[in-house]
């Protein structure tokens, strides 16, 4: 196999496999997210998504203060994937770029934008709470919220990866199972992670 260049680790991640499962992953099934992994010599790259129930217990657009702590606890959260994917110390690895935040369905990069626009809304008028119930209501209807990370790993001993254990389930007690893509030079391989078994035997993709 070509070995892959750092700059398309993830870009190889548009797979037909991938593919099928962001269709999957478009109804949201409330529990499961997809997480893909690519391997190349010392580097992993790494890609998450996330349906917003499962790491902040809600799907619609963050309203109240209360829920845009939640969102920013969250992203804060996701952008360290050595706290969430824990690997074998023996591997040495460390990160090199990681990014998170929330996206919509409808309008990606927006949501961001939208907390913002309701600040006003919902702050003044007199029936304040009964505009938000209905701005609840309209928002959950609307759309599904999705968090998406980035991660670049390296790592000294890449051979000693072993097993990947989980904490996202620890961390995030609304998600249930994670749809697992690993590419290597070795292959392409799917799994499914649960939040009963919480550990992903990387080993045969070396």
């Amino acid at each position: 196999m070509t070995k892959l260049s750092s700059v398309a680790l993830l870009a190889c991640l548009a797979t037909p496999l991938v593919a099928e499962d962001a269709r999957q992953l478009d109804a949201h099934e409330h529990g499961v997210g997809q997480l893909d992994i690519a391997i190349e010599g010392a580097e992993i790259a790494m890609e998450l998504h996330a349906p917003g129930a499962d790491i902040v217990g809600f799907e619609y657009a963050a309203e109240s203060a209360i829920d845009r702590a939640a969102v920013d606890a969250a992203v804060a959260i996701l952008a360290r994937p050595l706290d969430l994917f824990i690997l074998a110390d023996a591997a040495e690895c460390s990160v090199v770029r990681a990014s998170a935040g929330l996206e919509s369905e409808e309008d990606h990069g927006d949501d961001d934008h939208d907390d913002h626009a309701e600040d006003d809304h919902g702050e003044h008028g007199d029936d304040g709470h009964e505009d938000h119930a209905e701005d609840d209501h309209a928002d959950k209807e609307s759309g599904h919220t999705e968090f998406h990370a980035e991660y670049l790993l390296t790592c000294a001993k890449p051979n000693s990866l072993g097993d990947i254990t989980f904490a996202y389930f620890e961390t995030f007690p609304n998600a249930l199972e994670l749809e697992v893509q690993v590419i290597s030079e070795s292959g392409a391989a799917l799994f499914e992670v649960e939040r009963d078994a919480p550990k992903l035997d990387l080993s045969a993709m070396f």
